[in-house]
């Protein structure tokens, strides 16, 4: 499925979207202080720090002026930082001030609940796992597919060449992987067979390696490498930014048949001065007026209704939907003897087979390939 293809079914409720987005930021001041031409978010009488990942900050651009504009955000200014996601945490570990944050992947947030930072039960303080807004993993092309880019084998395709961010410093790189090794895989069953294809990818295709999902898009803006290994919305977003430039610049991206779903959390800091203000922000995230903003940045909203609205804005045919539940399931089973008889589920699972200091993609990837 194509980026065209999203823009001739989805046009009309896209628009519609940032319309809205438009009417609610509207009003809520002028002369940025954050940034050329933006919209002021720092004034005000309390005061909110936002840390989070790179990617979403296109949606919160929107989000934070339509909260400021809500009773409950009236008078709440913020700063807003944005980076690598495992980078992100770990700065607040060491105690940069923050009040509210969102990451990539749970376990940036279990580092904080680890620090005393965020409290145990995070989870259970907002709807849906504290998880506002998502996206699938999606491969973006240059602008008429010359490659033939359509599913996880074409990338290992002789000379293919792949931007994907580090999973040492990016949560998006480990949701980037975790798409191709599940579908290889069989959501980990046969867990070599996706070694095997991450190590190939790694060895063979993989040039560049930025340390976040931004920089990884930004990479392939400048023209390096064929095929970008994304979130849908980068690519929504990327589509969109270069559609009125020189067909050499211009892409499309593909949804695989087997993808997999991201789920990006968030969470207060339990040390915020301004506990009720940073709760309210949170809750906002959920609202129906957030989550079509969410939509209309190209991030996936997690609200049924919403998500029935603007089903036309993320089209594909998507066969298998893996998910971290499922393949931490998979992943985990057996592990109870070294676990306090408990198998590992989840995140907990999935970093310790894959991601964590002796996991096995760690082990591709300090290696240059090499199992």
């Amino acid at each position: 499925m194509s980026a065209g293809s999203v823009k001739r079914r989805g046009t009309g409720v896209l628009v519609s979207l940032l319309a809205l987005a438009m009417v609610l930021v509207s009003g809520c001041g002028g002369g940025s202080t954050d940034e050329p031409g933006g919209v002021d978010i720092s004034s005000g009488d309390r005061h909110l720090d936002l840390v989070a990942y790179a990617v979403p900050k296109i949606g919160f651009d929107e989000i934070i002026p339509a909260f400021r504009a809500t009773p409950e955000g009236e008078g709440v200014g913020f700063s807003a930082s944005y980076g690598a996601s495992g980078d992100q945490s770990r700065k607040v570990a060491r105690r940069v001030p923050a009040d509210v944050v969102n990451f990539s992947v749970e376990p940036d947030i279990t580092r904080l609940v680890k620090a005393g930072l965020v409290d145990e039960d995070w989870k259970e303080q907002a709807p849906n796992n504290s998880t506002p807004f998502g996206s699938v993993v999606a491969l973006v092309v240059r602008k008429g597919n010359p490659k033939n880019i359509r599913d996880w084998d074409d990338l290992l395709k002789p000379g293919v060449q792949v931007v994907t961010p580090n999973p040492g410093s990016s949560g998006s790189a480990k949701w980037n992987l975790l798409a191709p090794f599940s579908a290889v895989s069989d959501g980990g069953r046969n867990l070599q067979a996706g070694l095997d294809y991450v190590a190939e990818l790694i060895r063979d295709h993989v040039k560049v390696v930025p340390k976040s999902g931004r920089e990884a898009t930004t990479a392939f803006e400048q023209g390096q490498g064929d095929v970008l290994i994304s979130y849908e919305n980068e690519a929504i977003m990327l589509d969109k930014a270069n559609a009125g430039k020189n067909p050499n610049n211009q892409v499309e991206y593909v949804i695989p048949p087997q993808t997999f779903k991201i789920e990006n959390p968030v969470a207060v800091v339990n040390t915020t001065k301004d506990l009720p203000a940073a709760r309210s922000f949170v809750d906002f995230l959920f609202t129906p007026e957030a989550q079509r903003i969410w939509a209309a940045t190209g991030f996936r909203p997690v609200d049924p209704v919403v998500i029935e609205e603007t089903r036309d804005l993320f089209p594909g045919d998507i066969a298998k939907l893996w998910t971290i539940a499922e393949i931490g399931k998979i992943l985990g089973e057996g592990t109870a003897e070294e676990n306090d008889g408990k198998d590992l589920t989840g995140w907990k699972a999935v970093d310790e087979v894959l991601f964590g200091k002796k996991g096995a993609i760690t082990k591709i990837y300090d290696s240059g390939g090499k199992q």
